[in-house]
């Protein structure tokens, strides 16, 4: 059975924005099962320092991070689009098991395939400690912030 992941490419400014939306929406389940169903069976990534390839792997890879980032909220907003590629600008925070707070900036490049699903994901990250008032995301996104890009500070 073929696979489909609407929408689908080539992307326009409303598509490349609910695709966006649609993986934020994932990520935030913190399920690795789920999030990994966008992504083509041999989908290749490089997260950081780490490279991993298919489906199996990225579940292997998204437990093993949720394990470690507890409460994790993130936010992602398109940068640009092509055809068949989004850019994408997210924040995110999570605590560690000794409580200590971070917020993640980064960036990823993803590649589509024409049924919809991500063959292509590169992610570069830096991570701050903050303090625990000094957060500002708090699970999924409401209705009323769908779109709104979070502050760089």
């Amino acid at each position: 059975m073929t696979e489909f992941r609407p929408p689908l490419p080539p992307f326009t400014a409303e598509t490349a924005a609910q695709k966006v939306q649609a993986a934020e929406d994932a990520w935030n389940t913190c399920d690795p099962g789920r999030v990994s169903l966008a992504y083509t069976r041999d989908s290749v990534w490089r997260n950081r320092d780490q490279f991993v390839t298919g489906r199996e792997q990225i579940v292997d890879f998204l437990t093993a991070k949720w394990e470690r980032e507890l409460d994790y909220a993130l936010r992602k907003n398109l940068w640009s689009y092509g055809e068949h590629r989004i850019a994408v600008r997210f924040q995110y925070e999570c605590r560690d098991a000794s409580g200590q707070w971070w917020r993640s900036y980064g960036n990823e490049l993803w590649d589509f395939a024409d049924n919809g699903l991500m063959s292509r994901r590169e992610a570069s990250i830096n991570d701050v400690a903050i303090e625990e008032s000094e957060r500002r995301i708090f699970g999924p996104r409401g209705d009323d912030e769908r779109g709104v890009d979070l502050p760089l500070r």
